[in-house]
Order: structure tokens, then C-alpha cells, then sequence
């Protein structure tokens, strides 16, 4: 499907030939089949395969640790997770990241993963590995900064990088001035409600703040990154260093969380 125009054309094209707007290379030329596992992972979902297996290696780790100390606050606290004055107070930014990879329980996993698995897909073949790397990491910054300062209790999760897949979306929706734009922002959008209607309802303990955030910093990300169709070389390697750099932050954030990582006495 022609990102610009979404009419369908065939895999061989280059230059669509409907609106004439040069065509980027599709998502299994980008990740060849010999790098996802010999074709075990699907291709469309290797990037994203890859956050959910450490979202579940990570779930399993907390998991197992709170059977030895019976406390699932102190282990998710310990993990990494979002808690306000250790951001503010002890400047421990770090939580800002590693809070978007930890999960509470086992619906709470399920439910993200379901979301992220088909979202990813979508986001990352319209807008590309790399910005789509730069665009979840920001949500997921942008979801934890406004929890942290609105809403500075503990909290977890990927739902602030998925709100900020969302924003990439209807970003997209806005950039692309078409009946076929106005219907991918109407569709996601309607996601957005959905899921800030679901935590208005108190038994769910959904944290609002880090979805509006992630929102906000998906769409600005999406909306300054553009379509790769339409993007230059130049503009693409930068974006390809910024994913780089993204990853790295990310890899630097989990290590304070092993420098800093305490004891149950500690805690208590």
C-alpha cells in the first residue's frame, strides 16, 4: 500500500504509480529473514518481538523475586519502577525508562503484550524501525515524566509507550491530508478514549497521567519524524542515530538499575 495516497500497488514498485510519490522499501526488505531467528519471529513484529521478550524476561525476574520477599512494591521499586520523590528527590531518572518495561501481574502483561504486538507492527512499517524505536521511547519518557510530577506514586508499565504508538498514528492521520488520513486519525483516536475511559474507573489502578504524556510525546516525535517515504538519506541516518542513541539510554538506564539495585533490608 502507497503511504502517501494508500492505494495498492505491487511489491516490484518504486514510484507509486497513482500519485507518482517515491515508495520506501518495504519492512522484509529492511529486516532480511536470516536476522529474525531463521524466520521463527515474523518478520512484521521483530522489533516489537524483541521489547515484549524483555518485558516478559523482566516480569518473570520481579515474578520470582517477590516469592522470596512477599512484597511486589519493593521487587517493582527495585526493578526500576516510576516513583516521584526518587525521581525528583533522588534524581534517579533512570525510572523513567525502566518503568515502561516492568508489569504487575499476569493481566497486566497479557493485555500490553496483545496491544503492542499488533501496534507495533502498523507503527513501525509506516514510519520505520528507527523513528519507531525514537517515538516509543519518548512516550514512554514523555508517559513517566507527567505521571511522575502529576501522579508521583508508584507505577509500571508499557501502556505509556503504546499510548505513544498511538500519537505516532494519528499523527500520521493529521500529516496525511486525505479522506484515508482522516479515517487512520478518527480510528486511533477512538483507541485513545477507549483507553483513558478505562482509567477513569478506579478498580483498575490505570495510570492516565503516563498515557496522556505518552500521547503527547508519541505524536510530537511521529509528527516532526515524518514518513521514510518521504525522507531524505540524511534525515534517515539521523534517525537511525537517534534510535541508536535511544537504545543505548535505555541499555545505561538498566545498568544504574543493577548499580542501585537493593536489598530487602535496605528497603525497609
Amino acid at each position: 500500500m502507497c503511504p502517501n495516497c494508500r492505494a495498492f500497488i505491487t511489491a516490484r514498485d518504486r514510484v507509486c504509480p497513482y500519485c507518482s510519490e517515491p515508495v520506501g522499501p518495504r519492512y522484509t526488505e529492511r529486516v532480511p529473514g536470516a536476522t529474525a531467528l531463521g524466520g521463527l519471529i515474523p518478520q512484521g513484529q521483530y522489533t516489537t518481538f524483541l521489547i515484549l521478550l524483555i518485558n516478559l524476561g523482566l516480569f518473570v525476574a520481579t515474578y520470582l523475586l517477590e516469592e522470596r520477599w512477599g512484597d511486589q512494591g519493593q521487587v517493582l521499586y527495585a526493578f526500576g519502577a516510576k516513583f516521584g520523590p526518587s525521581i525528583w528527590r533522588a534524581h534517579e531518572w533512570w525510572r523513567l525508562v525502566t518503568a515502561g518495561f516492568l508489569h504487575g501481574g499476569f493481566l497486566h502483561i497479557a493485555m500490553n503484550s496483545w496491544v503492542l504486538y499488533g501496534l507495533g507492527a502498523q507503527v513501525e512499517e509506516v514510519f520505520g524501525t528507527p523513528r519507531y524505536l525514537s517515538i516509543y521511547f519518548a512516550g514512554t519518557v514523555c508517559g513517566f515524566w507527567v505521571s511522575a510530577f502529576m501522579n508521583p506514586g508508584l507505577s509500571i508499565g508499557s501502556s505509556a509507550g503504546i499510548t505513544g504508538l498511538l500519537g505516532a498514528m494519528i499523527a500520521y492521520g493529521v500529516a496525511n491530508r486525505s479522506s484515508m488520513g482522516k479515517a487512520i486519525r478518527n480510528h486511533y483516536i477512538g483507541w485513545v478514549v477507549q483507553i483513558l475511559a478505562l482509567g477513569l474507573f478506579p478498580g483498575f489502578r490505570i495510570d492516565n497521567w503516563a498515557h496522556m504524556g505518552g500521547l503527547a510525546g508519541g505524536f510530537a516525535v511521529a509528527y516532526v519524524a515524518g514518513s521514510p517515504s518521504r525522507s531524505t538519506r540524511t534525515e534517515d541516518a539521523v534517525w537511525r542515530a537517534v534510535a541508536t542513541g535511544c537504545v543505548l539510554v535505555t541499555v545505561g538506564c538498566f545498568l544504574q538499575v543493577y548499580l542501585h539495585f537493593p536489598t530487602q533490608d535496605q528497603l525497609r
